[in-house]
């Protein structure tokens, strides 16, 4: 009975008080708002994807087991050959980019598709446009530098990097939902610690609840 009491007592703080979990909520939608529309730089990313190529072995007629798997594992290794430093600072030469190799490699991430020779290689930057030639530019570069480092299988693009259209980030939409939650989080937090701080005697009960003292008796309004 105690519970259903005191869960009574939060919904009537949180009743009497809606106005502060409005106002903070409106507040922080207001604030993703400006940032995530006025503030934040559109960030874009542009994919290609490679694949390592297998050879048949001399006098085969088809493609062993054996060769796929070893085209599979060398699609790792090419994954990191592709952000080498080797590679990267030489895409940077080629498109005259004002960025260090670390800037770059920041906005690099390479992936291979499971059980596949698949390399899937996003970049991302607020420039879109820099975004797909870098995407671009990096298959041309990697492909001679496997061939030298590894001496082994090469790499051809499956599909070349587009000008993306639609930034990857902010997420506005999600900015927006996440401050919402997190004003209403913070405005329940507030009013609670405001009727926590709250030591006033408002009605005949609070002298038992708050002080553990029996009521005697109650002194009437004057009319």
């Amino acid at each position: 009975m105690e519970e259903i009491i005191d869960l009574r007592e939060y919904f009537t703080i949180i009743k009497k008080k809606w106005f502060i979990i409005a106002v903070i909520t409106l507040v922080c939608i207001g604030i993703a708002s400006v940032y995530s529309f006025f503030i934040a730089k559109p960030v874009y990313q542009a994919d290609t994807t490679l694949i390592v190529k297998t050879e048949k072995a001399q006098g085969a007629e088809t493609i062993s087991n054996d060769q796929v798997n070893a085209s599979q594992k060398l699609a790792i290794t090419y994954g990191e050959i592709i952000k080498s430093r080797t590679v990267l600072d030489e895409v940077i030469k080629n498109l005259r980019l004002k960025m260090s190799y670390y800037d770059l490699l920041d906005g690099i991430s390479v992936s291979t598709v499971t059980d596949t020779q698949i390399i899937k290689v996003s970049i991302t930057s607020t420039d879109k446009n820099i975004a797909a030639a870098i995407a671009n530019e990096i298959p041309k570069v990697f492909a001679e530098e496997a061939m030298r480092i590894t001496d082994a299988n090469g790499v051809e693009v499956i599909d070349n990097a587009k000008v993306p259209t639609t930034p990857i980030k902010p997420n506005k939409k999600l900015n927006i939902a996440m401050a919402g939650v997190l004003g209403i989080m913070i405005g329940i937090g507030t009013v609670f610690l405001m009727a926590f701080m709250d030591n006033k005697i408002r009605v005949p009960q609070d002298v038992d609840i708050d002080l553990g003292l029996p009521l005697l008796g109650v002194v009437p309004e004057e009319l």
